[in-house]
């Protein structure tokens, strides 16, 4: 059972696999703009007893970037959940049955085409297809773009449990009746994607969680057991961890560009030359955390320390501008 032309180029994996469904119902729109239009930047410093070492994330959490897409959009989005493998595999299989593509979320560390063995339950795929031995899938481009997996392997990684995990979650898309009217779209979701950045709940999230982000990483040879490992792959996520580069900010200072081209809003244009200068940042704290798990010298850390201060401060100041952007 394979469906034919399904397909999309992305980086990061959740807006490949929300593309490669629109695509297949018949709206094309970018990964920048999908990223954007589903509220994605965000920033969470999150370390956890079960964790080895804290994580850097810049984006909100897995599904709900989908879910947002699909409400600015106006698309219809079917999703399921269910702690049976059976039931999981006949939630699939009538939805390819039907022709229609279906988004995945599961653990990345199961899947045959991964050569980077790392438990990550947040990682997200298309299904188009099968046959007696494998699943046919969509990932980013940097994991082969058209993979396939056992079916075995495939119904490991959906029934994962841990962090950022799901209970075997499947979705699918419908498009809208006509076009949507992303000007109206773009408005809002810049709009309340600031908002949520501005006023995070806790101190670990948005740009509150950046400072703490300063404050937390000079102890991170400290907090290693093994720093030659830990800071670089803890940089590696943030870098090109299917993040598009500087932790999404690079996809979010795209989005910004091609919204501006739609919507003539002077705060969108100044947002998007803002994060334009806030994303080699990224690269550069990446950079300097590398450094510091490979040499062991703690000045790296706290030049990175300050390049986030900074960084806490200049995306405060761009998501207040872009608060200012007038919701559709």
């Amino acid at each position: 059972m394979i469906i034919e032309d399904v397909s999309f180029t992305g980086r990061h994996c959740e807006t490949t696999a929300l593309g490669a469904l629109l695509r297949h119902s018949g709206l094309e729109l970018s990964e920048p703009m999908l990223f954007g239009l589903g509220e994605g930047l965000g920033f969470v410093y999150w370390d956890a007893k079960n964790l080895d070492f804290p994580f850097l994330g810049g984006r909100v959490k897995p599904a709900a970037l989908t879910r947002t897409a699909a409400d600015r959009l106006g698309l219809t989005l079917h999703v399921q959940e269910t702690a049976s493998p059976r039931k999981a595999w006949d939630n699939v299989t009538a939805a390819l049955a039907a022709g229609r593509p279906v988004g995945l979320q599961l653990d990345s560390y199961h899947l045959d085409y991964f050569t980077a063995k790392v438990h990550f339950g947040g990682h997200f795929v298309a299904m188009y297809g099968y046959d007696d031995t494998s699943a046919y899938l969509i990932d980013t481009a940097q994991q082969g773009g058209a993979v396939t997996t056992t079916l075995a392997s495939l119904e490991r990684a959906r029934g994962e449990r841990g962090p950022m995990t799901a209970r075997n979650l499947s979705y699918t898309l419908a498009g809208p009746s006509g076009p949507p009217d992303l000007g109206v779209a773009i408005r809002t979701a810049v709009s309340h994607n600031a908002q949520v950045f501005l006023n995070p709940p806790i101190a670990n999230l948005g740009h509150r969680g950046i400072g703490t982000a300063a404050r937390k990483v000079t102890g991170w040879l400290d907090r290693s057991g093994d720093p030659s490992r830990d800071l670089p792959l803890a940089a590696t996520l943030m870098e090109r961890g299917g993040t598009g580069g500087s932790l999404f900010r690079a996809l979010y200072r795209d989005f910004l560009a091609e919204a501006a081209m739609i919507v003539d809003d002077d705060n969108l244009r100044l947002g998007h030359q803002l994060y334009a200068e806030i994303a080699p940042l990224w690269t550069e704290v990446s950079n300097l955390v590398t450094a510091a798990g490979e040499t062991g010298v703690q000045d790296h850390l706290t030049r990175a320390s300050a390049v986030l201060s900074e960084l806490a401060e200049k995306e405060r100041h761009a998501m207040q501008v872009l608060a200012g952007v007038r919701a559709g």
